[in-house]
């Protein structure tokens, strides 16, 4: 049978052999590769701890697995140190690649060094796609997967429909990647997309370098897909040899004529300079109908625009300019490989005179360390998010563009079109690259299992919850809107971040930005009602996958959240915290559930397995009829109350 490349791959890394899959039926996948960051891999490892407690051999069973310190960089107190302390302990007792802070952005560094074509690789991040541009599975999941799968345990993911991206033609002058997907975030929005891989095809791609195609499958994230995909061809292979890993890359295509489940042409030479304007991904216009707004900030970076071609030109087209008088400008390149590079190429002084602020290669702004815009201002910002409060401050706004509209905004002080800068500036990237290895900790095999692990007294004990009840009397604790993201449940920012591995602490936080309020609701009504309920509208929980969304809102007595649909990682995370996640079977009986109203569920367990649930509104006596589209294997979950105890469970 003649295979896509996104099946070619699955199918060779099935757990067990069976027949080609179908879309939405369950598969259980090898995983080749891990990767965490420091803002969820502390969670991650104190869970990998606990599951492989008992065991002998505790060591991890992937080919190879990297733990990143990049998001909670700034230490300004003890608790990041410690956990960025634990992390480097729990690395070398174990057996994973450790990068301390300052060594670069994980994704960035991933693609760099270690991702290689045909593999599958997980990661605690949502941006874990980002290394599918060379032509391998890399899927965002929570940290409890990544986990179970440092303990032998596979991935279980449902068979995603894979749809046909071909690209045609070739970019304009001064439109680049970035308005690519930029341009697919308006075409196909923010939902609707679950459980889909993109695959690009077409002759268009062969005019897209590595460092074009990881900005595409890096902010495919946006689109709630599974993941997106590039072939491994010329231009991957020239990618590799830069890299000194050519022993790394193989060529994968998909098969001629093979087939997809949908298919759409999209004509390069026609896209414009688009921006994403507060606050969704999503909400994209074209450059010119935003020229003229006058900009307070930019930010230039993130995993999505700090490679090293990005910051190349940014250095080019600033080579005899300044920076707008009027404009706080900050760059976080990609890697500390990208700064040895441009300061051997002598351009990175270029950024200096200029007037950039250049900051160390982390996430940085992005997630809300440091540099947020002032009050009600304009922040331009080559990042993939821009949902409302996540900058730092709640009524700044935050527009998503290509480095090239950002550079254009930080030189004039405003919006302007792109034509007016008149020449696009002439580079390329170097032939070979000053390839920097020592930048790892890897670990010693004498001291794997051997080595002390540092606990510090931020660091608590994982919480335990018991099995799911027959029968349950849930309040509705808040009624919520569509496209609630897991930073509008648990926000990012330095004093939250730094609270990562204290559930109960970081638990206190619960939509601190999005409903400040709740808390206190949430803590009333636990004591009066023990078990709460959410109802949402469309895509709960986009955005992040950070787990700890989830973990907060068990942890506050929410057992139940009621949607109109979810976004895929945090319905993976609801159920990994044995938190039951529904869907209306009528989209309109969203109306006829209020906030604070009582509910109920009888005979919980065989409903669950039945997979359709009836729930009584009391003292209204409606009954709503409600979906549980969950695999056998999560419903079992769920009724043990979450994948810890599941695991430890078939474990024994």
């Amino acid at each position: 049978m003649k295979l896509n490349l996104t099946k070619k791959i699955l199918v060779k890394h099935l757990f067990n052999s069976m027949d080609l899959p179908k879309p939405a039926e369950e598969i259980a996948l090898k995983v080749d590769q891990t990767l965490t960051q420091d803002a969820t891999g502390t969670l991650a490892y104190l869970q990998y701890e606990n599951i492989v407690a008992d065991r002998k051999d505790k060591r991890i069973k992937t080919k190879l697995s990297v733990s990143y310190v990049d998001h909670n960089t700034l230490q300004p107190s003890f608790e990041n140190s410690d956990d960025h302390k634990y992390l480097q302990t729990v690395a070398q007792n174990y057996g994973i690649i450790f990068s301390p802070p300052g060594n670069g952005i994980c994704h960035q560094l991933h693609l760099e060094n270690f991702s290689k074509p045909g593999e599958i690789l997980i990661g605690s991040d949502s941006h874990t796609p980002t290394s599918s541009a060379v032509g391998m599975i890399a899927i965002g999941v929570g940290g409890l997967e990544v986990a179970c799968v440092l303990a032998g345990e596979p991935l279980y993911i449902k068979m995603p429909k894979v749809v046909n991206i071909i690209l045609k033609g070739k970019l304009k002058k001064w439109v680049s990647s970035k308005d690519i997907i930029l341009f697919l975030l308006k075409k196909f929005t923010v939902k609707g997309n679950a459980n889909k891989v993109f695959e690009f095809t077409g002759e268009g791609i062969k005019t897209l370098s590595v460092y074009d195609r990881a900005t595409i499958t890096n902010m495919a994230t946006e689109l709630g897909v599974t993941t997106s995909i590039f072939p491994s061809d010329e231009i991957t292979k020239d990618f590799f040899v830069r890299q000194a890993r050519l022993k790394d890359f193989k060529f994968l295509f998909p098969d001629n004529n093979c087939e997809y489940d949908e298919q759409y042409e999209i004509d390069l030479s026609k896209i414009e300079p688009l921006v994403a304007t507060p606050h969704s991904p999503d909400n994209v216009v074209s450059l010119k109908e935003i020229e003229g707004l006058k900009v307070d900030q930019v930010c230039i970076g993130s995993c999505t625009n700090s490679s090293l071609k990005d910051m190349i030109f940014l250095c080019k087209i600033f080579s005899d300019k300044k920076v707008n008088k009027n404009v706080s400008a900050v760059v976080n390149p990609g890697s500390k490989q990208i700064l040895l590079v441009l300061e051997k190429l002598g351009l990175l002084k270029n950024l200096y005179l200029a007037g950039f602020r250049i900051m160390e290669p982390t996430c940085g702004a992005c997630i809300g360390q440091g540099q947020a815009p002032i009050s009600d201002g304009v922040s331009v910002r080559t990042f993939n998010r821009n949902f409302q409060g996540r900058s730092g401050t709640l009524d700044a706004k935050v527009y998503l563009t290509s480095v090239e509209v950002a550079a254009a905004a930080a030189m004039l002080g405003k919006f302007v079109q792109l034509k007016k800068l008149k020449k696009y500036p002439k580079f390329s990237l170097p032939k070979k690259f000053f390839v920097l290895k020592n930048g790892f900790i890897y670990p010693n095999k004498k001291t794997i299992g051997k080595t002390p692990i540092f606990y510090g007294p931020n660091i608590k004990p994982l919480p335990k919850f018991g099995p799911l009840n027959i029968e349950i009397k849930l309040k509705v604790a808040k009624k919520m809107q569509d496209n609630i993201s897991t930073d509008d449940i648990i926000p990012g920012g330095t004093k939250i971040l730094s609270l990562r591995s204290n559930i109960p602490a970081i638990s206190e936080y619960i939509f601190n930005r999005k409903y400040p309020e709740l808390i206190k609701k949430l803590k009333d009504y636990k004591t009066k009602y023990s078990k709460l309920c959410i109802i949402a509208g469309e895509n709960y929980g986009q955005g992040s996958s950070r787990e700890h969304a989830a973990i907060v809102q068990k942890y506050n007595g929410i057992e139940v959240v009621i949607a109109k649909s979810f976004a895929r990682i945090h319905k993976s995370n609801l159920v990994n915290f044995g938190i039951l996640p529904l869907e209306f079977a009528i989209q309109n009986d969203y109306d006829r559930i209020s906030e604070d109203d009582e509910i109920e569920i009888t005979d919980l367990i065989n409903q669950l397995k039945n997979g359709i649930l009836e729930i009584k509104v009391l003292y209204k006596n409606i009954i709503i009829k409600t979906i549980a589209d969950l695999t056998n294997r999560e419903k079992e979950v769920i009724i043990e109350g979450g994948r810890l105890n599941f695991v430890k469970k078939s474990c024994v």
